[in-house]
């Protein structure tokens, strides 16, 4: 799996998340559900805020997006995997590959911003209660999740373009299951300097920016929360949040665990699996959370439900 040295690499292997055969197919069929679970889970999120007139808020309007992205990211990433799970040649293109890395940091900068769009959704909701209506318009949301994709897609085609205009003219064995940057860029025999400072830069805008706003938008929120006098008002206050603090905590924790931590501490396994959690499992675990976890999601679900079983 070696290229000339003067020869450019028009396809490349990925070693995939195990080279052991007797895990390939168990693998297989483990993110096979995987992926049926959150396809299942983030469209019937989709459609459920969709038809359900009750869900047609503020809230939920960022969480019907949220979920769409959790359906992109995974898509983009599993169906690959599971191919390469079943395949004897691990191949796949550069353009294919650029493909992929592009929407992957396209739908990742979305949902990092998502989640701090929506965390602003709850400062407003819980410290200015009054003002909640008019600050969170229509317009207004439309706004916010429009800015979100603007940012999200400048910044993976700037990244994008920047990595596959590099010469890769060595090793063309990506040692991951998918094309994520650093272990493509590493491949690469030109000079990566600028490019990693490019990348470093943009990452810690995003992700630092949305957590940042997180969390000063969760202190004011706490605040507010402890002056109200009534014990059950603070129950429902917390219980709005608590969903979105879960999937705040997953998704950035992984991300932080990922591309913050010492270099010394860096491993190619363990990378890999902390990749499987953040570009596959969150993506299945946020409907399941914000169902769970939601009362009124499980109110319209049941709602939903019995007026599928009566018509049948």
């Amino acid at each position: 799996m070696e290229e000339g040295n003067h020869s450019e690499v028009t396809e490349f292997f990925l070693s995939g998340l195990t080279d052991r055969p007797e895990l390939q197919i168990p693998l297989f069929v483990l993110f096979l559900l995987i992926y049926i679970i959150t396809v299942i889970g983030n469209g019937g999120m989709i459609l459920l805020i969709t038809v359900d007139p009750r869900l047609h808020t503020p809230m939920y309007f960022f969480l019907r997006n949220l979920s769409f992205c959790d359906l992109c990211c995974s898509s983009v990433i599993t169906p690959k995997m599971l191919q390469i799970f079943l395949a004897e040649r691990k191949i796949i293109s550069r353009t294919a590959c650029a493909v992929q890395m592009y929407f992957f940091l396209h739908c990742v900068d979305i949902e990092c911003l998502l989640l701090a769009v929506m965390a602003y959704d709850r400062y407003v909701a819980i410290c200015n209660p009054l003002l909640y209506t008019v600050t969170m318009s229509r317009q207004r949301c439309n706004l916010l999740v429009a800015g979100v994709c603007t940012v999200g897609l400048v910044d993976s085609l700037i990244l994008t373009c920047c990595i596959f205009r590099l010469s890769f003219c060595r090793s063309n064995l990506i040692r991951h299951f998918y094309c994520d940057f650093p272990p493509v860029l590493e491949l690469s025999c030109s000079d990566t300097h600028t490019i990693e400072i490019v990348m470093f830069a943009s990452t810690c805008y995003i992700i630092l920016s949305s957590i940042v706003t997180v969390l000063l938008s969760y202190v004011c929120i706490f605040s507010t929360i402890l002056r109200i006098r009534s014990a059950e008002g603070r129950c429902k206050a917390f219980s709005t949040c608590a969903s979105h603090l879960c999937a705040v905590g997953m998704f950035h924790g992984t991300q932080l665990f990922m591309y913050f931590r010492p270099p010394s501490s860096y491993s190619m396994d363990t990378d890999k699996i902390a990749s499987v959690f953040y570009t596959v499992v969150v993506s299945m675990l946020n409907p399941l959370i914000y169902s769970l976890r939601n009362r009124e999601v499980k109110d319209a679900l049941r709602k939903a439900m019995n007026k599928l079983l009566t018509q049948s």
